[in-house]
């Protein structure tokens, strides 16, 4: 293998993956070019210069027997494309039915021979670029194609080992030819060496990289293997020759997902989004539905609500329930109830009214009775003209009424009930709330813990504590986080002896939960319970975890700084100084030992 490349010897031999070898062909490559631009550049410019001797003399040479010219020198088949690009749609025919249409056009205006030779060089340069482009000529020498043919019938006939020599022979010989490199990936393949086919195979691509087709069978034999960077890698080649392929899209973003490059996977899909049809408003907003869940999972609620925005924006007629909740979480998550509210009353029929109460008849006459005072009032002052009338009455105060059809999910209602009571419209609440409060909290109890938070922000803990209580007295949510709720709000409430009770729970059920340890002690202590306080403050981890975890070591920190402190207002002096022995211990251990 010494006429081999050495990126190529290292490739076979595994030494190292196909990118790191196209990398440094790539590199070996543009190496060689640097080398030889001063030569280059004078062979363009002379392929470039217009030699009209030299090329009409290849070209009067290459049709004379098929075309012939006419009297200005020029081939018949540039005048029939010249004719066809002024609009004259001739075709092929024989010599005697073209000289019979010519004759008829001698009375049209005939193209001048400049005219005819620049648009020859013109269709000339189009050729041999779309040559280049879309039909890349293959870089095997003639004198080798016949080996070549014998290697695949040796092939075909089983003779595996006799192919396999004259294919290396021809990448001796010709190592950019990407045939060679292909008949070996067929024939490993048919032995059952899908490692080595696999191998060939991805520098027979490399050699003939416009086989999209070719990238992609490549890309699921990498995924065979469980190779799935050098999947991605091969479906990004064949995007590159075919990059509005919506199949390679997906293929290679949901290989992103899977090695956790979430940019990158998101990036892909957003492609995805912009290349679907208008038509194909099914597949956008189901797409759109998934895109947004997984910004959402990965903290990025921004892009989430832009992609939910500009599903709502293209196909609103599509707009399930599903969106609306989607959309609604969202907006809630990022505090934006009023857009949430919006969302919500747009899309599922849900209607808020605001209604002002009518007057009674007594009530109309006092008003009647209270224009006329203030007229006779106004007409005995004429010193002051800018004296505004008295109104008649106080403004009558606006009533917000709700109106929710049949087949609104619970879960909608329940986040249309969290926008009003962040936006202050706490009238339509009470039918709501007894809508929920219907539900079994075993069920729903996220719905209950829902609102009950929403009301916690605002203030309206009497609002939130039946809620919590429901939560706290059943199975399913007879969780720390819910009793540290339910504690709070009865703290706020000013129910100390309750909430000491909520917040020992919370200590039994998270241990290692430190505010609730705070809390509790000092509840205790007001409570006048000194002995439970300092109960509440007792260490949370072990020696052998705080010499291994810094953040437990903190945590512990923190916890023995309330103890000394409530130690010395109880005059405890022995304990409050056992206490800063043990914290300057931590202490001088944990800088020594880098870990704080």
């Amino acid at each position: 293998m010494s006429g081999f490349s050495p990126e190529l010897i290292e490739y076979l031999e595994g030494k190292i993956s196909f990118e790191e070898f196209e990398q440094r062909r790539e590199e070996r490559k543009s190496r060689e070019k640097e080398g030889e631009n001063a030569s280059a550049e004078e062979n363009e410019d002379d392929v470039e210069a217009p030699s009209s001797s030299r090329k009409a003399s290849g070209k009067s040479q290459s049709r004379d027997e098929t075309d012939g010219e006419t009297a200005d020198g020029v081939s018949k088949s540039v005048h029939r494309v010249f004719a066809s690009m002024l609009g004259e749609n001739e075709e092929e025919e024989d010599d005697e039915e073209e000289e019979e249409e010519e004759e008829e056009e001698e009375t049209t205006e005939q193209p001048t021979a400049g005219d005819v030779f620049v648009l020859e060089m013109v269709l000339n340069r189009e050729t041999k670029k779309m040559m280049k482009e879309k039909r890349p000529r293959s870089k095997l020498p003639r004198a080798l194609r016949g080996l070549m043919g014998e290697a695949n019938i040796r092939f075909a006939r089983g003779e595996r080992e006799e192919a396999i020599l004259m294919c290396m022979e021809i990448i001796r010989q010709a190592p950019l030819a990407h045939e060679p490199f292909s008949t070996l990936a067929m024939i490993y393949e048919d032995q059952g060496d899908m490692e080595k086919s696999l191998q060939f195979g991805l520098i027979a691509a490399h050699l003939n990289p416009s086989n999209t087709e070719e990238w992609v069978r490549l890309a699921e034999m990498s995924l065979e293997q469980d190779n799935i960077k050098q999947a991605v890698f091969c479906y990004t080649k064949a995007l590159k020759y075919d990059p509005t392929n919506v199949r390679y899209l997906w293929e290679r973003s949901s290989l992103y997902e899977q090695l956790g490059e979430h940019k990158m996977a998101m990036d892909g899909y957003r492609r995805i989004l912009n290349l679907l049809a208008p038509s194909d408003g099914e597949r956008f907003m189901q797409l759109a539905r998934d895109m947004a869940k997984s910004y959402y999972e990965a903290n990025d609620v921004t892009s989430a609500i832009e992609i939910v925005e500009e599903a709502f924006t293209k196909h609103q007629s599509l707009v399930s329930m599903e969106d609306v909740n989607i959309a609604a979480e969202l907006y809630i998550s990022s505090k934006q109830y009023d857009k949430a509210l919006a969302v919500i009353t747009d899309f599922t029929g849900i209607v808020l009214e605001k209604k002002v109460p009518e007057k009674s008849a007594t009530e109309e006459k006092k008003d009647t009775g209270a224009v006329v005072e203030t007229q006779e009032s106004q007409e005995a002052v004429t010193d002051d003209q800018s004296h505004p009338v008295a109104e008649s009455s106080a403004p009558a105060v606006e009533k917000v009424s709700c109106c929710i059809p049949e087949g609104v999910p619970i879960d909608i209602t329940v986040k249309l009930m969290v926008c009003l009571i962040h936006l202050n419209i706490l009238e339509p609440l009470s039918p709501l709330l007894t809508t929920l409060v219907e539900q079994n909290p075993e069920e729903m109890g996220d719905l209950y813990l829902d609102v009950a938070e929403a009301f916690l922000d605002v203030g309206e803990y009497n609002s939130a504590l039946p809620l919590l209580s429901s939560l706290v007295c059943s199975e399913r949510y007879n969780l720390a986080v819910v009793w540290l709720r339910h504690a709070e709000c009865l703290k706020a409430l000013g129910h100390m002896e309750r909430a000491a009770e909520s917040y020992a729970k919370v200590v039994d059920l998270a241990p290692l939960h430190l505010d609730a340890r705070i809390s509790l002690s000092t509840l205790q202590q007001q409570l006048g319970r000194p002995e439970k306080a300092l109960e509440a403050l007792e260490p949370m981890y072990d020696p052998d975890t705080l010499a291994q975890d810094a953040n437990a070591a903190q945590q512990e920190l923190k916890l023995l700084l309330h103890r000394s402190t409530l130690l010395y207002s109880q005059g405890k002096m022995y304990g409050y100084i056992d206490t800063l022995l043990t914290m300057l211990a931590m202490l001088l251990k944990g800088v020594s030992e880098g870990t704080i």
